[in-house]
């Protein structure tokens, strides 16, 4: 469900990112210095929320594989711990739109190479032509070729692939399909530079819809994928025959015999569809092909299957249904590289009553479903579903026959066989990656288990965040999802917000003083727009919508929960006593207004629209407009009234070709003060005090001293100390930002596609105190050493300490040596150094104390050459610890 994804980040930044360069100012104050402080980086798990068109395995290494997503990057598969790793965080601000990915490709002859073509919108939403990535270190650390052109990781047909290919043979050879009749493109020398195939005779000619003003369904959706055939070439010659699939329903697919020299149109092609997937079987001297009448993702409602003979130029319909009995297009499509005649395919488009798979163990001549009916409108699964570790995506739903929940899927437009694992199928869907461990199964008539297979890859999209002083430390608005209420960071929620489920959730509040009463307000395509809760968001109910909303806006609670002020779309700004059974227009403030509370006064409220400061004192019923001068202009603004300080306000917003920063009040808004060393600031929230401090720490993201980034101050803006680094970014961060109220230093960021981050201190920064030295531990001790992910030259360990003594331990310095030279390069949740063999790892301030019976972990990743040996023994102080 990913239709509100399209203008998620486009909304948010045309009034900033977009409009150009910053002014030369005359008399800028001197650039601060800034300081910095390490900051340990997690995402509170969702566990997947979006959608995932790409899935690919490496051809020549097990249990090497990489996922793409449309706007939250990509990732690689550890097979040790069953998760996936996030590879493009370092995607920073200015480049936005490359944390959209719409092909990845893993290099078979040098596994270590990866390569993933990036950008997100073709039109004008995206100010920045697309790049081909590329890595050496399996997506550790990229190298960038940008483009002449833009790249449509979130546009229309973004599930048709793989538009991006490696030369199985000669390995320095790539191809790129691009979009917008840019044409096939190729690379000779491994991704660095890039030139147009000239005589590749068609750039495609298909739109979703040619009549879209915005350029997002009328762009011509081009060259779709490309397909060797490694049995036409050698080790380091190039591969003479390659397939390319291109939008245009009459000419498909096109084939060169000669490494690219020439094209032709495949003779004898069925017309009338896409392509939207060309898979080769180079053993049996099969191409097949799955073919939609749409471009999808959403749309396509009739669909075939093909099956092209290489050798013969014969073509065959393997459809496993007739084209009067489709409702859906064909689109995911993978064969056994085990048994190459097994081949599956989805009905990527049959969103009800739910998508279908299908699998043929005889090159398509007969085909089985994963589900069929028994007696309409009942059905018999042959697979099982375990969601338990994602309970939410049953979406507490509880639908009627033949409608089930979970479903089997929708947008299923990735899948893939494991090439060295006949049983491992992973697919991606509208909101996770499923996968099945025991597929064969399927042909022995007894059912395959599928369970979701997405721990570690986050891909929702943030609009609000709130941390209340009291239950759940972190209530989310997202979008596609609705939002979530996290008792525990660590662990996934049990269900999104329910009662109603929004599609999207907007904006959301709580009462101050009262932190059980809570609001948001989103949208849903019939039903309410708001919804209130009385327990902390565990539980919630609609409420009634004032005549003509459109969407959900933004709301506001008063302090001590007895009003509420909406501003939702389609209608002007509202308020209400009690929980909005009825709604009073506002006066004195314009439709579509950004509303906030005062945090102490429950009838103090405030508004902010196109330049102009808003404030009632009457409980949302009249507004008068601040005489404050100097604020942006333009609507791309968000601010926050101080918890405990009536009248404290921050503001925070702008654009670069007028007023752009961060302003505070201490007067309820009559006047703002600029702070002159923001240049430019997007989020404003608050956490608890610093030790000894008095008033509470501010976060932002925002550009402070020429750099991009989040930053903490914790004496009221004076100084700043940058609190993420260039590995930590996540491509756009303006939506929300908050602390946490109950633990210092502890701050949630929003992000447009990876989730939500939290990040906590490891207590450098300049102006926290640090901890102070304890006593040397003393007792007992246990390792556990493992070694989580290796490869040529490098791999990544992770290392428990337990506390098996009696007594707690404040502070703990553990020390090894590498028997085999090898090299510690970085570490996280420890202070790690070596010196020639011999390695020392600290505690870093927060996880210093380790009560007894409890352990604390921290991981490292390192280079080694010839043998990777275990360490043989740990020692703790004067002690050596036992290990396991």
């Amino acid at each position: 469900m990913r239709r509100t994804r399209i203008l998620t980040a486009v909304l948010a930044l045309a009034a900033g990112l977009l409009s150009g360069a910053p002014r030369a100012l005359a008399a800028d104050p001197p650039a601060p210095k800034l300081a910095a402080d390490t900051y340990t980086w997690k995402n509170a798990r969702i566990d997947g929320g979006g959608f995932v068109p790409g899935i690919v395995f490496n051809r020549s290494e097990k249990n090497l594989a990489y996922a793409r997503t449309d706007i939250g990057g990509a990732y690689r598969w550890q097979e040790s711990s069953k998760t996936w790793t996030p590879l493009l965080d370092s995607v920073g601000w200015d480049d936005w739109g490359h944390t959209g990915v719409v092909s990845i490709a893993s290099d078979s002859v040098d596994p270590n190479r990866v390569y993933a073509a990036v950008g997100t919108y073709t039109n004008s939403w995206d100010p920045k032509n697309g790049a081909v990535m590329r890595s050496s270190d399996r997506g550790a650390s990229w190298r960038k070729a940008n483009l002449p052109f833009k790249l449509g990781g979130n546009m229309p047909g973004r599930g048709m692939g793989e538009r991006l290919a490696v030369d199985p043979n000669r390995n320095s050879v790539l191809y790129l399909g691009a979009p917008s009749g840019k044409g096939l493109w190729r690379s000779t020398d491994s991704g660095v530079t890039w030139s147009q195939v000239a005589n590749f005779p068609n750039v495609g000619n298909y739109a979703q819809d040619p009549s879209d003003t915005s350029g997002y369904a009328s762009d011509n959706q081009g060259i779709v994928w490309v397909t060797f055939d490694e049995s036409t070439g050698t080790a380091g010659n190039a591969t003479k025959t390659v397939y390319v699939g291109v939008a245009d329903k009459d000419n498909a697919v096109y084939r060169s015999t000669d490494a690219g020299a020439t094209w032709q149109r495949l003779a004898g092609q069925p017309t009338g569809h896409l392509a939207h997937k060309g898979v080769l079987d180079a053993k049996n001297g099969h191409l097949y092909l799955a073919y939609s009448d749409k471009g999808g993702p959403y749309d396509g409602g009739k669909g075939r299957l093909w099956r092209y003979a290489t050798g013969t130029g014969t073509w065959t319909d393997i459809s496993p249904v007739a084209e009067a009995d489709t409702f859906y297009g064909f689109s995911g499509l993978t064969v056994d590289r085990q048994k190459p005649g097994t081949v599956m395919a989805t009905a990527y488009s049959a969103w009800w009553p739910d998508t279908q798979i299908f699998r043929s163990t005889d090159s398509g001549a007969t085909w089985t479903k994963a589900w069929d009916y028994t007696s309409y409108p009942n059905r018999e699964n042959r697979y099982t579903m375990d969601v338990s570790s994602s309970p939410w995506l049953t979406w507490g739903a509880n639908p009627q026959p033949p409608e089930q929940t979970p479903k089997l899927g929708w947008m299923t437009e990735a899948m893939e066989i494991d090439p060295f694992d006949s049983n491992r199928m992973m697919y991606g869907t509208g909101a996770t990656i499923y996968g099945t461990e025991n597929l064969t199964n399927w042909d022995s008539g007894s059912k395959f288990a599928i369970k979701p297979m997405v721990r570690g890859l986050e891909e929702t999209a943030v609009n609000d965040l709130a941390s209340p002083p009291s239950g759940a430390p972190l209530l989310s608005a997202l979008g596609d999802i609705g939002g979530f209420r996290h008792t525990d960071l660590t662990k996934v929620p049990s269900m999104m917000f329910t009662q109603p489920n929004f599609t999207t959730t907007t904006s959301l509040d709580f009462a101050e003083s009262k932190p059980d009463t809570v609001v948001r307000t989103g949208n849903l395509d019939s039903g309410p727009h708001i919804a209130f809760s009385t327990d902390n968001g565990a539980n919630w109910f609609a409420g009634t919508d004032p005549s003509g909303v459109s969407g959900g806006g933004t709301v506001a609670a008063a302090a001590d929960g007895s009003r509420f002020v909406w501003s939702p779309d389609g209608a002007g700004v509202h308020h209400t006593t009690g929980f909005g059974t009825s709604w009073q227009a506002s006066g004195g403030i314009p439709a579509g207004a950004v509303v906030e509370a005062d945090r102490v006064d429950p009838k103090t409220f405030y508004g902010f629209k196109s330049g102009k400061f808003y404030v009632s004192t009457d409980g949302g019923a009249t507004f008068k407009a601040s005489p404050a001068t100097g604020l942006p202009s333009g609507d791309s603004v968000r601010f926050k009234a101080l918890p405990g300080g009536k009248g404290d306000v921050w503001l925070a917003g702008g654009a670069t070709d007028g007023a752009y920063g961060l302003w505070h009040s201490t007067d309820g808004g009559a006047t703002f003060t600029k702070l002159s060393n923001v240049e430019q600031a997007d989020t404003v929230g608050f956490g608890k005090a610093a030790p000894g401090a008095s008033y509470q720490t501010l976060y932002t993201s925002a550009k402070i001293g020429g750099v991009r980034g989040i930053f903490r101050s914790t004496d009221r803006g004076a100084s700043w100390t940058r609190i993420n680094d260039d590995a930590h970014q996540w491509g756009w961060t303006g939506a929300a930002i908050t602390g946490d109220p109950r633990v210092y230093g502890r701050v949630y960021v929003s992000t447009n596609g990876r989730g939500v981050l939290y990040g906590d201190s490891s207590g450098g920064g300049t102006t926290d105190p640090g901890p102070g030295p304890g006593p040397a531990p003393t007792g007992a001790c246990k390792v556990t050493y493992k070694v989580t992910g290796q490869w040529a030259g490098g791999f990544q360990a992770d290392v428990q300490l337990a506390n098996t003594g009696t007594t707690a331990w404040n502070g703990w310095s553990l020390n090894w040596a590498f028997p085999d030279g090898q090299k510690l390069t970085q570490a996280w949740n420890a202070e790690a150094a070596q010196s020639g063999s011999a390695v020392t790892a600290k505690n870093i301030g927060w996880n210093g104390s380790v009560a007894a019976g409890s352990s604390v972990s921290f991981g490292f990743t390192a280079n080694w050459s010839g043998t990777n040996t275990k360490p043989a023994a740990f020692r703790l102080g004067e002690q050596t610890c036992a290990t396991g």
